[in-house]
């Protein structure tokens, strides 16, 4: 049921630090302003669309070829991928999650200040004609000067489940090619790029072309050494045993990524994918949570 912006504005609303507009291809928006921080969050697809500490420079890359429109995904921000991540024969490219119009639950300041969003999606008949199955998500996000995103599936059926799922986290860079990613040395990855070839990581990950890899078994924090900003960004995580890399570089072309977009994004997430997968049976939940800081 979609809710409308006086709605959200007369439930939600926190005067000074929270409002509802009608957004870019008139999708409702959550725009934060508080002393700690900037950010707007789509309500299609719980989708953090920038986070910008106050007195740094934006985090969350977004592309200037963004498509917003109703049931289309968007390039950049935190795509929520559920529940599943990557491709399905004949399914949509990372679950139906990202383009469903999530509910708003809750909204409030906590004690350091910080702005808490609670935004939930439940089965109905049309995410069930593609995944049978009864569940409630919930994306918990905690924004000031750092920002915690914590997902939580709920199994609120009679039949176990099984699910993959990620927080793509776009990250602006301010060159990929004097950009590293420090926590996965010694790491194994499925290099997909290479049709999923197992291979080892050996020191920092490094981008000089395409890279697309899922590091498995590995729970480990990553720091992303913007060299060119003078920056790094620090990626925690819990629930997780993957971590997925990805840069398209040059060659890829994308109807919603503008050209040389690619030297100034780069994606880090926090997922469960490839074999990292998570089974719930009846009435059990699983949260997927990371956390962002420079």
């Amino acid at each position: 049921m979609t809710q409308p912006i006086d709605t959200l504005n007369r439930q939600f609303a926190l005067p000074g630090a929270l409002r509802f507009v009608n957004g870019s291809g008139d999708l409702p928006v959550a725009e934060i302003q508080t002393p700690l921080t900037s950010a707007r969050v789509a309500l299609q697809g719980a989708h953090l669309l920038a986070w910008q500490p106050t007195g740094a420079q934006p985090v969350i890359w977004l592309s200037q070829a963004a498509i917003f429109a109703p049931g289309q995904p968007v390039r950049g921000g935190v795509p929520v991928c559920w529940p599943w991540f990557g491709a399905r024969d004949g399914l949509p490219m990372h679950g139906f999650a990202r383009t469903r119009l999530w509910q708003v639950r809750a909204a409030s300041t906590d004690a350091a200040g910080q702005l808490v969003l609670r935004l939930g999606l439940q089965d109905d008949a049309d995410t069930r004609a593609l995944w049978n199955h009864a569940f409630d998500v919930e994306l918990v996000l905690t924004l000031g000067a750092t920002l915690s995103m914590s997902l939580v599936s709920r199994n609120t059926g009679d039949q176990t489940f099984t699910l993959t799922d990620a927080l793509h986290t776009y990250f602006y860079v301010a060159d990929i090619e004097r950009t590293t990613v420090q926590g996965l040395d010694d790491c194994d990855y499925l290099d997909k790029v290479h049709n999923f070839a197992r291979a080892r990581q050996s020191g920092a990950v490094e981008f000089t072309g395409e890279t697309d890899r899922i590091y498995v078994d590995t729970t480990a924090d990553c720091v992303i050494e913007d060299r060119a900003a003078q920056r790094a960004i620090q990626v925690s995580k819990s629930g997780s045993s993957s971590t997925v890399v990805w840069n398209p570089w040059r060659d890829k072309v994308f109807a919603d990524m503008a050209a040389g977009e690619y030297q100034q994004m780069l994606c880090v997430e926090t997922c469960n994918a490839g074999p990292d997968q998570i089974t719930l049976a009846p009435g059990q939940s699983h949260a997927l949570s990371a956390h962002i800081s420079l």
